[in-house]
C-alpha cells in the first residue's frame, strides 16, 4: 500500500530488481513524511530514526527506495513494531535476513518496493555502521562518487538479482567502515 505522495517522489523499485535513479531533492521530504509516521506509529518504543542509504546522500544515483533506521532499546523490541508498523502499511520481513536487523518493507501494490526500515538496537553495531558509512560519503563527496560508480557498474550487472547487487557492494562498505574505526 502507498501513500499519495509516494509516486511524486519518484519512489518504486519492482521487487528482486535494480534500478538506479538519478538523485532527487524529494526523497528527504518522503523520508521526513515517514519518520513523522513512524513516530506516531511506534511512539515510546523510538529512540531515534535516521535516514541512511543511498537516497540519504545528496548527488548520486540511488535506487529510490527509502532506507530508514529505526534505533529501539533492545534489540527484542522489534517485535513490539510489527502490529503498530503494519498499521501504517509495513511488512515485517523477520529478523533472520540480517542479523541483529528487524526488517519492514512497503511496497506499491505488493510488488515495487518504495520503504525499507530497519528497526536495530540504538547505538549498537549495527545502528553505528548505518551512521558511520553514511555521514563519511556525505562528508568525502570523492568516496560517495566512487561508491556511485560501483552501483552503477553492479546494476548493470545484476539488474534482476538485488540479492546479488546488494552482496556485491559489501567489501566497498567494510573497506569504508573499517577505515572509520
Amino acid at each position: 500500500m502507498a501513500s499519495e505522495h509516494e509516486q511524486s517522489f519518484g519512489l518504486g523499485v519492482g521487487n528482486k530488481s535494480v534500478k538506479l535513479a538519478e538523485p532527487n531533492q524529494s526523497w528527504h521530504e518522503a523520508y521526513l513524511l515517514e519518520e513523522a509516521a513512524i513516530r506516531g506509529a511506534l511512539g515510546d518504543l523510538v529512540v531515534d530514526i535516521q535516514h541512511f542509504g543511498s537516497t540519504s546522500i545528496p548527488e548520486i544515483k540511488a535506487k529510490p527506495i527509502i532506507d530508514i533506521a529505526v534505533g529501539v532499546r533492545l534489540f527484542d523490541d522489534g517485535l513490539a513494531c510489527v502490529e503498530p508498523m503494519a498499521s501504517i502499511g509495513y511488512v515485517y520481513a523477520g529478523s533472520n535476513i540480517v542479523p541483529d536487523d528487524h526488517i519492514f518493507g512497503r511496497d506499491i501494490e505488493g510488488n515495487t518496493r518504495t520503504h525499507l526500515v530497519h528497526v536495530v538496537e540504538y547505538d549498537g553495531p549495527t545502528w553505528r555502521n548505518f551512521l558511520i558509512f553514511r555521514d563519511r560519503l556525505r562528508k568525502e563527496p570523492e568516496l560517495a562518487h566512487a561508491y556511485e560508480a560501483l552501483k552503477i557498474e553492479l546494476a548493470a550487472k545484476y539488474a534482476n538479482d538485488r540479492a546479488a547487487y546488494t552482496a556485491a557492494k559489501k567489501d566497498f562498505i567494510q573497506k569504508i567502515l573499517s577505515e572509520g574505526d
